[in-house]
């Protein structure tokens, strides 16, 4: 998730919760016309040396330039990546108004051109992520056989179109209809926010595997860890921690994080507001409590406000 999941976030994660994921898709590289002289700045979020202490990751690029995906998927391969996956989801309209994320799912010719030149010519094995179209929920017909012509490692599957941005509920009824089109691993993503949803849509859809979760791991921390113990066990273990005690740690080690970035002090309070209006989510405490959050103006602040509501 763009601006949430980057490395600070998942370095805090996975010292909370080691294992839980058993990966993660980074945010976004957008792939920019030309050469990549700023290719740099472009893999900090991803160079091995930040991720040190992460979780495995698999950089994920935006955009439609063959030439420059190519360049920076090669450029990837050499810092030891062997995968990239391609970003044919996001639904944010000025990206999809250049024909990016799920703004190239209405031309399917595109799509093939693209991957045409790109599949032979890239080091790392590609994988996509793809919504059921940008406008309507048959374009992804048009896309499957195309997707289906080339070596992919999985196919990521948000059941929803690019207008509805993340309203409304995923359609079900069409993931179902097109699952057994696609040759590929499919991976499903879209509102898994509790176990329940997980085990629902395994239940309704036994031959996918492997699922994404997104917004519900900032909702609840302790969500992929909950999924796998249920998996592992029907039984939990007694030796859990307690979930508010454990959530509450994991945003101390967050803010800690945040707290050693070079930037100013306002922008720490901010970038600790943007996960907070997350994170709050499924924490205990009156919502005026919750609100005085985000009226602090001080990280301290912010701390033991955070402090008090996990007690």
């Amino acid at each position: 998730m763009q601006g949430l999941t980057e490395v600070l976030f998942r370095k805090a994660f996975n010292r909370s919760f080691p294992g839980a994921f058993d990966y993660a898709i980074s945010p976004f590289l957008s792939i920019t016309h030309g050469n990549l002289r700023d290719a740099g700045k472009k893999v900090e979020d991803v160079l091995p040396e930040a991720n040190y202490g992460s979780m495995p990751v698999v950089p994920q690029l935006l955009g439609h330039e063959a030439n420059g995906f190519v360049e920076l998927a090669n450029r990837l391969f050499d810092l030891g990546y062997t995968e990239v996956n391609w970003n044919m989801g996001c639904p944010m309209r000025r990206v999809a108004a250049k024909h990016r994320g799920s703004g190239i799912l209405p031309f399917p010719d595109e799509v093939r051109s693209i991957l045409d030149f790109v599949a032979p010519r890239i080091k790392p094995s590609l994988s996509v992520k793809v919504r059921l179209g940008y406008r309507s929920d048959n374009e992804i017909d048009c896309i499957i056989p195309i997707l289906n012509d080339f070596p992919l490692s999985s196919v990521t599957v948000h059941p929803r179109i690019g207008k509805q941005l993340y309203s409304g509920s995923p359609n079900l009824e069409k993931f179902e209809e097109i699952l057994p089109c696609i040759k590929h691993h499919v991976v499903y993503n879209g509102d898994i926010n509790t176990v329940y949803d997980y085990k629902r849509i395994r239940s309704r859809f036994p031959s996918v595997k492997d699922i994404m979760i997104g917004r519900g791991a900032l909702y609840n921390p302790l969500l992929p860890s909950q999924i796998k113990e249920e998996c592992a066990s029907d039984f939990p273990s007694p030796n859990a921690p307690r979930p508010v005690a454990s959530a509450a740690a994991f945003i101390s080690s967050l803010m800690d994080d945040i707290r050693a970035l070079e930037i100013s002090d306002e922008a720490k309070c901010r970038k600790m507001k943007e996960y907070w209006c997350l994170l709050s989510k499924e924490l205990p405490g009156t919502e005026l409590n919750k609100r005085k959050v985000l009226h602090a103006s001080r990280l301290d602040d912010i701390h033991n406000l955070i402090l008090d509501m996990a007690k």
